[in-house]
């Protein structure tokens, strides 16, 4: 992704503790507002970094969950990189704990419902995601340098 200067500035932004305090109880519902009333076509925070609205079933209450979240689109065109930094917050986010019980899960990308399967990455396939990850993002280095825990990257990819 190439930065341009508005670009540098929300990184930096994002990457301070305040937006880690603040973003996640803004950013999440001004999404799913917008998507709602755009029809699924659109998302406020896609103006800067590609988005889609998981639907996943809930580890634990078995009920639909959605969650917009930022991706990173594969060059296949069928898989996306989901990202559970959870703002650098301690605790991982619901939506991975979601699909560790439930892979079987949905998205909506540019207002199509896509099916889908994740997989939690780990060894040498998450190392290189993460690379892409961090080159595509900058500001998820400083998330993983606040928290103990290792953030979870998931590979979701459209049903066949």
């Amino acid at each position: 992704m190439t930065a341009g200067p508005g670009a540098r500035l929300v990184q930096r932004v994002s990457s301070t503790r305040t937006f880690a305090r603040v973003a996640p109880h803004v950013v999440p519902a001004l999404d799913r507002a917008v998507h709602r009333l755009t029809g699924g076509r659109f998302l406020l925070s896609a103006r800067m970094l590609p988005g889609v609205i998981l639907i996943s079933t809930g580890a634990r209450s078995g009920l639909p969950r959605r969650t917009p979240l930022a991706c990173v689109p594969q060059e296949d065109g069928r898989s996306w990189i989901l990202v559970g930094s959870n703002f650098g917050r301690t605790g991982h986010p619901a939506w991975t704990h979601n699909l560790l019980a439930h892979p079987e899960a949905s998205i909506s990308w540019k207002g199509r419902d896509i099916p889908v399967t994740a997989r939690l990455l780990a060894g040498q396939e998450r190392a290189a995601a993460w690379r892409a990850v961090l080159a595509f993002w900058p500001p998820y280095a400083a998330y993983q340098a606040r928290v103990s825990r290792q953030i979870r990257l998931f590979r979701i990819t459209a049903a066949p």
